[in-house]
């Protein structure tokens, strides 16, 4: 009876993330319909079904936000390290990864300002969703400077510090770009981003070079 018991518990763990899955899916695309201020009225009406159902997976609408939020982090994170693995030089992974992170910014600029502005927190958040989102881009950008390091026989210590402070200036620039268009577009932000990334990182991702001379006595 007990092995019964377990298959039948197992299939509906498998059914119940199916469901969540689905129901995640129908409030990224309500989000995308009615605005990062969506309600719960129109994620279950995008999902076919009634707020009870939505409540019966999602305890409050906290936990669906993190729902939503782990699942733009999956794609986000996903597009740029795909987006930096393409990359031949330093420069270009570098170029890449932001490439990557505005064209999601631009693309699904609802979902993001429902990520960042958090419209259906209604109650305490074990952790910070958006902090980890920020962490993960951050340690794949940290990964990629301290791979260089290592290349040009340098220490790799500040790798992490690097790989994050850039990370948190493409951020806060994309954020201020949403919030407050000013004809800017994507790839000329882009350019402005990498200019400035790049002009610090050139200087301690290079292979050292002897240039030094000894001064005549």
């Amino acid at each position: 009876m007990k092995a019964v018991r377990d298959k039948r518990t197992s299939r509906w763990d498998a059914h119940r993330r199916a469901r969540r899955a689905e129901l995640t899916d129908a409030a990224i695309a309500a989000i995308r319909a009615h605005g990062a201020g969506v309600g719960m009225d129109e994620v279950a009406a995008g999902a076919g079904t009634s707020k009870t159902v939505v409540y019966r997976h999602f305890t409050d609408r906290t936990q669906l936000y993190v729902a939503v939020c782990e699942r733009v982090a999956e794609v986000l994170v996903a597009q740029v390290r795909a987006a930096m693995a393409g990359g031949e030089s330093p420069r270009a992974k570098t170029a890449a990864g932001i490439a990557a992170y505005l064209r999601l910014i631009e693309n699904d600029p609802e979902v993001y300002r429902f990520v960042v502005h958090r419209p259906l927190v209604d109650s305490a958040l074990d952790g910070d969703p958006v902090a980890d989102l920020v962490s993960l881009i951050g340690d794949e950008a940290a990964a990629v400077i301290a791979a260089q390091l290592r290349r040009a026989g340098s220490d790799t210590g500040a790798a992490v510090s690097w790989g994050h402070g850039i990370v948190g200036l493409v951020r806060a620039a994309a954020d201020n770009w949403l919030a407050r268009p000013t004809g800017t577009t994507r790839d000329e932000l882009a350019a402005q981003l990498t200019d400035l990334a790049w002009s610090g990182l050139s200087g301690v991702v290079a292979p050292h070079q002897a240039s030094h001379k000894e001064e005549p006595a």
